[in-house]
């Protein structure tokens, strides 16, 4: 006979397995999972949060539960992640792909620097526009505007969070922004600024992703 821990690692596989296939192909919100798989909704809620933690499900805006990044990216986010990890890589600071949403930016993707001391938030994560360099660019504020036209790229130094600066540049498609790529990094490990040290680097980045979209459509 099957042990007791055979049993139950048994019966979380089926409950996971059920909410995966609860959600394919749509979204559910935690009621919602509960009808479509038996389970209770607090059972249904408690999975379906500690499967977001693993990427197995992400949260949507209305606060739904759909398949994760596990399972599926978007066209923007394939094309954004490699460039993102060869632009960690090259510069040694965190890379992350920014969009909008309403009068929030979300981090898509995140590719975190190695070193001990980094800026990084996860995946997911919301700030309110227009904190940050991505987040000026996102609000399309106006002295953020001018930047960009005379550079390429907003630089922030220290303004959303002291000692950290960050430098971003949009991904366009049909002129219009779509994301943004930001390079956050502290600031003691800069020797100009965030734009004179990484801009260029970062502009090159977008680029590469909205040449890749073009050809993907």
């Amino acid at each position: 006979m099957p042990s007791t821990e055979t049993s139950t690692s048994n019966r979380m596989l089926e409950r996971i397995a059920a909410i995966l296939d609860a959600v394919d192909g749509t979204s559910a919100s935690a009621s919602e999972l509960a009808r479509r798989t038996g389970l209770s909704v607090s059972t249904s809620h408690r999975l379906a949060l500690s499967m977001v933690e693993y990427g197995f499900l992400r949260r949507n805006e209305s606060g739904g539960f759909q398949l994760g990044h596990r399972f599926v990216r978007t066209a923007l986010e394939n094309a954004a992640l490699p460039v993102l990890t060869e632009l960690r890589d090259t510069t040694g600071e965190t890379a992350q792909l920014w969009i909008r949403r309403g009068d929030e930016r979300i981090c898509q993707l995140s590719v975190d620097s190695q070193h001990e001391l980094k800026a990084t938030l996860p995946e997911g994560a919301r700030l309110a526009l227009p904190a940050g360099s991505s987040g000026r660019l996102l609000a399309r504020e106006g002295e953020a505007m001018e930047e960009l036209e005379a550079k390429g790229w907003v630089e922030s130094v220290g303004r959303r969070t002291p000692g950290l600066g960050s430098v971003s540049a949009p991904v366009l498609s049909r002129n219009q922004i779509i994301a943004t790529i930001c390079l956050a990094m502290p600031l003691s490990r800069i020797k100009e600024s965030p734009g004179s040290d990484f801009g260029t680097a970062v502009k090159q980045a977008a680029h590469r992703i909205e040449a890749d979209l073009a050809q993907a459509q």
